[in-house]
């Protein structure tokens, strides 16, 4: 019976060969890049492809010094290094420690041909976009009914907002018929009245992308009624779809959070704007009824009942004003005249009669001087308490008056 090897002596018994190989340890490669993938760790993982087949390559972040652009899907390089490998997988790639650019690949330059033939036309320009609704109900979907694309959507969706209707058209979206099928959804979608259209797939080399590259496909998104979201590949990834749409989305499931609002933040919004509503209508209300009162109170001032109010007011201030004078006025006159009554009290000969004093008068009047009197006339006594009669009898003048 024949030796029977393990595998992993097979896959060393072959990378010792690979090493024994001088022209393997150093080798330059001509080719495109497909599949370049810049790895978190730092790594480069691509392929390089010509019309006759393709190769795996790997460029480890420490060979990276001497690469002097960014390597993108379609170009043409040259890559130098060895080819070794790998025992683990059994399989071959080519190492690389260099890279150096060789030309534009056929793909990449097509598409820019086609991108600079589409901006000329205006298809890019701004002014014909339109603007994602912010409360879509209904989205319509182009894209594969199988795949991760789908599923993103789906289930950022869902968790978005239940109650949003997704509308999926299955469409292919790599091969010779995808570019066709994809026309037919959008303008599917576009004649069904839905809010908003994604068109898009996962990501891919720039041939499994090329559909959204075709012209028909840049036509159908610009002609759409419906604002399109272009979701293609992953952020590094860019189609002329994504130039045309409305809105580029870099992967389906942020394509996915532009399209659907969300539910709670909605209701939120819903709450904020009610109670700022409730608080602006209490402020005018307060501001109307302070306003009303302002007017009520200018109305009843100006009113004829409150004038003639104001002037009876002002009536009963002057009466009591002339009230006042009159009693201030009559105070003073009796206090004046009580004066003037102690004065003539004094002065009064009644006064002086009540003392034990009399007057006495004649014919003539009032008796002043003994000379008035002759003897034999009548004369009058006033006293306290009555008159009497007399005739004079004797007159004497007193002695003192002759001093």
């Amino acid at each position: 019976m024949a030796s029977v090897y393990s595998v992993g002596q097979v896959n060393s018994y072959i990378k010792n060969m690979f090493t024994q190989d001088f022209m393997l340890t150093r080798i330059s490669v001509k080719g495109e890049v497909s599949n370049c993938k810049y790895h978190s760790s730092g790594h480069i993982y691509f392929s390089l492809k010509d019309k006759d087949g393709v190769i795996s390559c790997v460029m480890f972040k420490g060979n990276r010094r001497g690469l002097g652009f960014t390597m993108e899907e379609g170009q043409k390089v040259v890559v130098t290094g060895r080819i070794d490998v790998y025992e683990r997988d059994g399989k071959y790639q080519l190492y690389a420690t260099g890279v150096e650019l060789d030309g534009i690949g056929d793909l990449y330059s097509k598409f820019e041909k086609k991108k600079q033939e589409l901006e000329e036309m205006g298809m890019f320009a701004d002014e014909y976009k339109k603007p994602i609704p912010k409360y879509a109900l209904k989205v319509g979907i182009v894209t594969a009914k199988t795949g991760a694309a789908i599923q993103d959507i789906i289930n950022i969706s869902t968790r978005r907002n239940p109650f949003v209707q997704l509308v999926l058209y299955p469409s292919l979206v790599q091969g010779a018929m995808a570019a066709p099928d994809i026309v037919n959804g959008i303008r599917c979608l576009d004649s069904m009245d839905v809010d908003v259209i994604i068109v898009g797939r996962g990501g891919g080399s720039i041939e499994d992308l090329w559909a959204f590259n075709e012209e028909i496909v840049a036509r159908a998104i610009f002609e759409c009624e419906t604002p399109v979201i272009s979701a293609v590949g992953h952020e590094t990834d860019v189609t002329i779809a994504d130039y045309v749409a409305d809105r580029r989305a870099p992967t389906p499931s942020a394509a996915a959070e532009l399209a659907v609002f969300e539910y709670e933040r909605y209701k939120s919004d819903i709450e904020d704007v009610c109670y700022t509503m409730h608080k602006t209508v209490e402020r005018k209300i307060h501001l109307m009824r302070s306003m009303a009162e302002t007017l009520r109170l200018r109305v009843e001032k100006l009113s004829p009942e409150s004038v003639i109010r104001d002037r009876r007011i002002y009536l009963d201030e002057l009466q009591n004003r002339l009230e006042n004078l009159i009693y201030d006025k009559l105070d003073d006159r009796k206090h004046t005249m009580a004066i003037m009554t102690e004065r003539l009290n004094g002065l009064s000969p009644l006064k002086r009669i009540s003392g034990g004093y009399a007057y006495v008068s004649s014919n003539k009047g009032a008796v002043t001087d003994i000379d008035m009197l002759n003897k034999g006339d009548e004369i009058s006594i006033y006293i306290k308490n009555g008159i009497a009669k007399a005739n004079v009898v004797e007159i004497s003048r007193n002695k003192t008056e002759s001093l």
